[in-house]
């Protein structure tokens, strides 16, 4: 049973039952998980989730050590959120890496204490599955016992279907290539009126299931994530946060859950407010609730920022991803509030410390490699 206190006087009669199951450590429902999110003052949601994340993780902060590799932002697709892309016909401030030019990318960390690296970008037309083979190839060639975690499903659903091979084909190949596990981006909203107004060309929520589903079945973990605070509705999150709960009831190949923030700047939903950190608070407090069958809640400080990550470690989250050394820009270009986003392990440290809570260095699959 989970040790928290709660004053049940001070909460509305009809959240009392939800409230009781959370303790008890029982699962709640949609319909419940929709009334908490809309109805439960935000001390109380942090309470529950401080109680679940500590239960889970005790006072443990993760973190790691890792570098991205984002070989284009060329992509085909045409996401409103997206401050990241170009497309192949227009391309100021575009970027298209050769195979050579990444794999120098890493060969700079040489002799550095990194042991991830991320690799994600847009969905270039001229970049298939067999470039990305290689091009895993080549790193695993320079830095052998380094963890690649690459693609989103929206990258690979395209690979495969250009390669004309199925899903669990392509993603065999990855792997035998060297891939490791997948990250979980281009989930955005799984509901299909919300996607069809931000995204509407790209994977469905079904093929996005069914790719993280796969590589689960052939021993390649994955990240799920969700875009928060655009046009979205609490019935939206909760619906979302459902269908991660039910496929990681059935494949338990999630890694971690990631709330992004929806960033306003230099996109074509520019005109919608950015969540407040109260949002931010209620978000991540539900998803620590909510979903009771993932381990890890992490706040990406790339796009959250540093202090609103440090504020979050007390509403259920216990990992903050990694040093990154300035190697991403997909957050900086939608107006994040760090343009150059690295932290050194002391900057790290200092940032979890600075909270109560235990800085330990992990791997990409939660594996402790040093606390401090």
């Amino acid at each position: 049973m989970l040790s928290t206190s709660i004053n049940f006087d001070f909460v509305k009669k009809n959240l009392q039952p939800i409230i009781k199951k959370i303790i008890d450590e029982e699962r709640i429902s949609e319909e419940e998980g929709v009334l908490l999110y809309m109805q439960a003052p935000l001390s109380l949601l942090g309470i529950l989730a401080n109680a679940i994340r500590e239960k889970k993780n005790t006072d443990i902060t993760y973190f790691n050590k890792n570098i991205h590799i984002e070989p284009t932002n060329i992509c085909i697709f045409d996401c409103k959120f997206c401050s990241y892309s170009r497309k192949l016909s227009k391309k100021v401030e575009a970027w298209e890496y050769s195979i050579d030019e990444m794999v120098d990318q890493l060969k700079d960390y040489k002799g550095k204490e990194i042991t991830e690296v991320h690799l994600v970008g847009g969905v270039h037309p001229k970049m298939g599955l067999h470039y990305f083979i290689e091009l895993i190839k080549r790193i695993k060639e320079i830095r052998p016992d380094i963890h690649v975690k690459a693609f989103t499903a929206v990258e690979l659903e395209y690979m495969c279907r250009k390669a004309k091979v199925s899903y669990k084909e392509g993603l065999q190949m990855l792997k035998d290539a060297g891939q490791d596990s997948l990250p979980g981006g281009g989930a955005e909203i799984f509901d299909t009126d919300i996607r069809n107004k931000i995204c509407a060309d790209k994977c469905d929520s079904q093929t996005w299931l069914k790719i993280h589903e796969t590589a689960h079945s052939l021993n390649m973990p994955s990240n799920a994530t969700m875009l928060y605070g655009h046009i979205e509705k609490p019935i939206h999150i909760i619906d979302h946060m459902n269908r991660l709960r039910e496929l990681q009831d059935k494949t338990g190949g999630f890694n971690a859950f990631i709330p992004l923030k929806f960033r306003n700047k230099n996109n074509q939903m520019s005109h919608i407010d950015e969540a407040t950190i109260i949002s931010d608070m209620r978000i991540f407090s539900i998803a620590r609730i909510y979903l009771d069958n993932f381990s890890h809640i992490k706040a990406y400080w790339p796009m959250i920022g540093k202090k609103s990550t440090q504020t979050l470690l007390s509403f259920g989250v216990n990992d903050i991803d990694g040093t990154i050394d300035d190697t991403t820009k997909i957050y900086s270009m939608a107006g994040a509030e760090d343009q150059n986003p690295t932290m050194s392990t002391d900057d790290i440290v200092k940032l979890i410390k600075d909270v109560g809570r235990i800085p330990v260095e992990r791997d990409t699959t939660y594996n402790t490699i040093k606390k401090y």
